[in-house]
């Protein structure tokens, strides 16, 4: 019998002569080792599960410059709180949701909070036009102007990201979302409006 407990204690090397081994292990025996392996699963399964999240992912290094010449890096943001978005004129989402984006830009820049709006694919002719008719109260970046676009594979619209004060993505998301959920997303990174702050 010790020869038979020693033998069985190696057997996880090979699963399929342990699965082999159970046939000879009497039937009580046999359903105590099996519930306990399959609590010992759950276990392990759930522990990781609960297990806190991953590292956060640190925004790729990137350099960004305004249409009036303002420059962005990853060093110069440090710090401060960056809200990244993705749009295009003929993106109708982008419209619906400029306005609230450039006032939420406005209320936490005192916060420390940068937004940069980052046109994709189009002529600075394209976008002149388009501001004319459909003003902007943010800091804009041409995608000829940044490396931006091609690190967050900026092909559907809108597409926000924020980066923490210690340079890392606190949060994406991709398409549009509404204004609470902007703002829940820019809370992701310690940043909370002033209308979270009241509710809480």
């Amino acid at each position: 019998m010790g020869t038979q407990a020693v033998s069985f204690l190696h057997l996880g090397r090979d699963p399929s002569r342990a699965l082999a081994y159970l046939c000879y292990i009497p039937p009580m025996l046999r359903t105590i080792i099996v519930r306990r392996a399959l609590c010992f699963a759950l276990l392990f399964t759930a522990g990781r599960l609960l297990a806190g999240p991953k590292d956060k992912e640190p925004a790729p290094r990137f350099n960004a410059t305004t249409t009036t010449g303002e420059k962005f890096t990853n060093d110069s943001i440090k710090g401060k709180i960056v809200l990244l978005e993705f749009w295009t004129t003929w993106c109708g989402f982008c419209a619906d949701e400029a306005a609230f984006v450039d006032k939420i830009g406005h209320e936490l820049a005192g916060k420390g909070l940068i937004l940069l709006a980052i046109d994709v694919g189009e002529s600075k002719k394209t976008v002149k036009k388009y501001l004319e008719q459909h003003p902007r109260n943010c800091k804009l970046v041409m995608m000829e102007d940044t490396n931006l676009a091609a690190m967050y594979q900026a092909n559907v619209y809108p597409i926000y990201v924020v980066i923490d004060r210690d340079g890392f993505i606190a949060g994406t998301q991709r398409g549009a979302g509404g204004e609470e959920a902007l703002r829940r997303l820019i809370a992701r990174a310690g940043l909370e409006s002033e209308s979270d702050a009241d509710s809480n």
